[in-house]
């Protein structure tokens, strides 16, 4: 997997974001972050999103496969924001970041891979153009252990990948959400070594 130059130093990032150990509240939702997470396992939202696409069949794919995206995106974007904003990345990626927004969204992915959503990538970034990812080991390519895709089918990687392109790049939080797209254009799930995500406008 490639890497571009930033100031963020991604090994120890992950290492020290890593380390942040956090307890449930009485709902059995993590406050962290600047927001509410919950430990739902892998295969749940693997099962919940081929549950979706099977009884879509392939005339309603596209549609099925817009929608999950779009709620990764919407999720991503919130979710993103909180994230960048909170005492934790301050205290962990602050004092890496040499530019802004590219360092940041380094530093993003960095706290994505921390929490174990997927090995995630900046392969490729071009300010307010382009940006390309590559992932391995990320969650949703564990479909293809229950279900066969035709397409790539990691709907919150794209999602989420727009989502932080779009808060780096957009208009001012929270009007810049849908600013850019994504497509995924590899998967493992599909038999490819990695996959790739390529955010454009």
């Amino acid at each position: 997997m490639g890497s571009i130059q930033t100031g963020i130093d991604r090994p120890k990032a992950i290492e020290l974001l890593s380390k942040i150990k956090f307890d449930a509240n009485e709902h059995g939702l993590l406050p962290a972050f600047g927001v509410l997470l919950n430990q739902f396992p892998a295969s749940f939202w693997n099962l919940f999103a081929q549950k979706m696409i099977v009884s879509a069949g392939e005339r309603l794919y596209n549609d099925v496969a817009g929608l999950l995206e779009n709620a990764a995106a919407e999720c991503g974007y919130h979710t993103g924001w909180g994230i960048i904003h909170s005492q934790e990345f301050k205290a962990v990626i602050e004092p890496m970041i040499k530019k802004a927004p590219e360092d940041v969204l380094h530093g993003a992915f960095a706290v994505f891979t921390a929490w174990g959503w997927g090995d995630v990538q900046i392969v490729e970034l071009i300010p307010n153009e382009k940006m390309v990812l590559h992932a391995s080991n990320y969650y949703e390519m564990d479909i293809k252990e229950t279900y066969k895709p035709k397409k790539p089918c990691a709907f919150m990687i794209t999602g989420v990948a727009r989502a932080f392109f779009d808060i780096a790049y957009g208009p001012p939080y929270p009007t810049g959400l849908n600013t850019f797209r994504c497509e995924q254009t590899k998967g493992i799930e599909v038999g490819d070594p990695y996959g790739e995500f390529v955010v454009t406008k």
